[in-house]
């Protein structure tokens, strides 16, 4: 194992591993199975649905009845003071030129007649695209509605014309989507580059770590289609989350890896020799790290909602392959480029010649960068000193921010997943002051029976926040008589969400066969899966994550600790987001799914990071004992570690560029709990908590020396 680890640093497996990259990243892209995992991507909420939710047996039994699934769309025409002759003439013209262009496609129905409401202020004209799995099917016939009424200078002053809908709603879920990835892509490739142009104050050597990258990132999404051939569904939520995770664990992987490698530079002159060296001491480490985020990842197949349980093949498989690339591709870059990338800071062996005056002054301080020296040494030591008050006042402020969460909300809702305006949400606005708010999104009811109809749709008027259920049938076939209930509210909020269970419950009275389904069940029904997959998935997670680190550790104490100090963690970057999205940002609530990912998120990857401090704490304590394993494993990995988790937390920031709320709240509380971990939870607590239990955290190993190795002061040989 050891061979195969080291072989991408010798001499003739460095290009052996290069050109195989090469062939695996140019041919997968000449094969255009990137751009084919992008056009696999299913945007639609109806594509996230448990396969026994009752909206989705109500969608297959309405699909059958309509011949497919289809997608109202809505004009709504407003005028406040009311619309005028000169408004109708516009909005006959208009209806006219729409149903021209419906006949350039083939799934779309003729629009309707406009209906305009009681007090003359707002007119609706309709039809329907029938969905295909394709995200153009639905996009190409609104936009061109879009530019042929809504587009500005169309109509008439005064009069506002918006095309919304669910055909709205979805084609603009499905615009912004697809046009996220390029955005996150360059956002999150220049932060990196900006921060490791600072971590290794060198003009040059950042390339190959983004190389690495790079190459990391399209044979992810190569391999990404061949899991939407398997039916793993993807969208662009999870397809963007798979690129920061490749981004930004690539990124980390590759520090700890050039960490250990320039150390071994400068104490072997071969780069070849030193190079194996550090994938045989760093490469278990980080394997183990990168197994452990991507098992727990892989937790979430077991998701009811079938968007999170994509996610968890698709971001496992962004961090396998993150990991390959940093411990083959990259090693195999870096020998056969040497030392000189390094500059201005070469590191040179103890049989070299020093050149230049930046490199002298590097050379004269290179006996200082060791596990008895630096910054983290000081922080070991000032812990080391008073471990209990520090571990307990460390707890304490851990606690203060946890007391966010009695703000949490699950509030936000689908009307509030773009943080920018939208046409379809303001669109919604205009009919709902005209007209009930769930006039453009009407809630299905299938009743299996025919002679149950009347009563049904006597039953469902009564519940209260139904506007009105007509007993006259939409469709009627094998499946049942399909209805139309029209919501009082908005059909995206929580109270038209409250109106669902009343409404199921009022119908399955009458008919205990019948099915309620539609766009507003259908995201009552994705909100109780994700609060059931929370539920399931976060114990689930925990134990495998503590069953690893059981493995990794050889011991039952430290494991506990730091799943509880990470937990601890989590906790407290929740309770600080909630009060931020309520207090400076101003969002309605959080999706419910956010604990979930932020859990699986921060939980994996803060005890990916412990993980890597305690491995080296372990190979150090091993010949020193553990107080002074803790400090020179403090030392030796605090600058690094702390470098990842910046770049981590940078990388998971740039999601707030993106246009969507659930995005911004994911990344602001994964970035901020990144930090917190790395700064707090690594850096203080769990030293202070190693050295009050002392040789006891090992346990039921016995990992101290039986008489410990005085630790040397100077470990690495002062440069001439």
């Amino acid at each position: 194992m050891q061979r195969l680890l080291t072989f991408p640093g010798t001499r003739r497996g460095k290009w052996i591993v290069f050109f195989a990259w090469i062939l695996l990243v140019f041919g997968g892209s000449a094969a255009g199975l990137p751009a084919k995992f992008m056009e696999a991507e299913e945007n639609e909420s109806t594509s996230f649905l448990p396969e026994d939710a009752e909206s989705t047996k109500a969608l297959r039994a309405t699909e059958q009845l309509q011949d497919g699934e289809l997608a109202p769309t809505v004009v709504v025409y407003r005028r406040a003071g009311g619309l005028t002759a000169g408004d109708r003439r516009e909005i006959a013209r208009d209806t006219g030129q729409l149903n021209r262009i419906t006949k350039k496609y083939g799934n779309t129905t003729p629009f309707t007649a406009p209906e305009v409401s009681r007090d003359g202020t707002t007119a609706l004209v309709r039809n329907q695209i029938r969905g295909t799995g394709e995200g153009a099917d639905i996009i190409d016939p609104v936009q061109d509605y879009r530019k042929a009424v809504s587009d500005e200078g169309r109509s008439p002053p005064g009069l506002e014309v918006k095309v919304a809908g669910p055909a709205g709603l979805s084609a603009d879920a499905i615009e912004v989507f697809e046009g996220i990835n390029g955005t996150l892509l360059y956002a999150a490739m220049t932060l990196v580059i900006v921060l490791l142009i600072l971590i290794y104050r060198s003009p040059f050597f950042w390339f190959f770590p983004i190389l690495a990258v790079a190459f990391a990132e399209v044979a992810t999404r190569s391999f990404g289609y061949g899991l939407t051939e398997l039916g793993v569904t993807v969208n662009g939520q999870s397809s963007s989350i798979m690129s920061i995770l490749v981004i930004g664990a690539g990124t980390d992987y590759a520090l700890l890896l050039v960490a250990r490698y320039r150390e071994e530079l400068r104490r072997h002159e071969d780069k070849h020799e030193a190079m194996q060296i550090a994938l045989r001491r760093a490469g278990p480490a980080i394997i183990a790290s990168g197994l452990t985020v991507s098992i727990a990842l892989l937790s979430l197949m077991l998701a009811k909602v079938n968007g999170t349980a994509g996610l968890g093949p698709t971001g496992a498989l962004g961090v396998t392959v993150a990991i390959l690339a940093m411990i083959t591709f990259l090693p195999a870059v870096l020998t056969i480029v040497g030392r000189r990338p390094f500059w201005p800071f070469i590191p040179y062996g103890p049989e070299h010649g020093v050149h230049g005056r930046v490199e002298q002054r590097f050379a004269a301080r290179a006996h200082q960068v060791d596990e008895t020296h630096g910054a983290w040494r000081r922080v070991g030591d000032f812990v080391a000193a008073r471990p209990r008050r520090v571990g307990l006042g460390g707890l304490a402020v851990l606690a203060i921010m946890a007391l966010g969460l009695l703000n949490f909300s699950t509030g936000l809702t689908a009307s509030d997943t773009f943080r920018d305006t939208v046409e379809s949400v303001e669109g919604q606005d205009l009919i709902a002051q005209a007209f009930p708010g769930g006039t453009a999104a009407p809630t299905d009811i299938v009743v299996p029976d025919r002679a149950d109809v009347a009563r049904v749709a006597a039953a469902a008027a009564e519940v209260p926040g139904v506007a009105e259920v007509p007993p006259r049938p939409v469709e009627a076939g094998p499946p049942g008589v399909l209805l139309a209930a029209f919501l009082e509210t908005d059909p995206y909020s929580k109270s038209a969400y409250e109106v669902i269970p009343k409404l199921r419950d009022a119908v399955r009275a009458v008919a205990p066969g019948a099915l309620v389904g539609g766009p507003t069940a259908v995201e009552v029904d994705l909100r109780s899966a994700a609060g059931d997959d929370t539920l399931l998935l976060i114990p689930i997670a925990t134990l495998i994550v503590f069953l690893i680190l059981v493995v990794l550790l050889r011991s039952l104490v430290a494991p506990v600790l730091l799943i509880l100090t990470v937990v601890a963690s989590f906790l407290a970057a929740l309770g600080v987001g909630a009060i931020v999205f309520d207090v400076i940002f101003g969002f309605p609530g959080s999706d419910p799914s956010l604990p979930l990912f932020a859990f699986i998120f921060l939980v994996a990857r803060g005890v990916d990071y412990n993980n890597f401090l305690m491995a080296r704490v372990r190979e150090e304590t091993e010949k020193y004992g553990t107080h002074e394993g803790m400090l020179r494993g403090l030392a030796v990995t605090g600058g690094v570690i702390t470098s990842a988790g910046i770049v981590l937390a940078g990388t998971f920031a740039v999601l707030g560029v993106l246009p969507l709320t659930f995005l911004t709240e994911i990344g602001f509380v994964i970035a901020f709990g990144v930090l917190l971990d790395t700064f707090l939870v690594r850096s203080v607590l769990v030293p202070a908590l190693a050295f009050d239990l002392g040789p006891r955290i090992w346990w039921p190993s016995r990992v101290e020396p039986p008489r410990p190795v005085a630790p040397p002061r100077e470990d690495l040989p002062e440069a001439a």
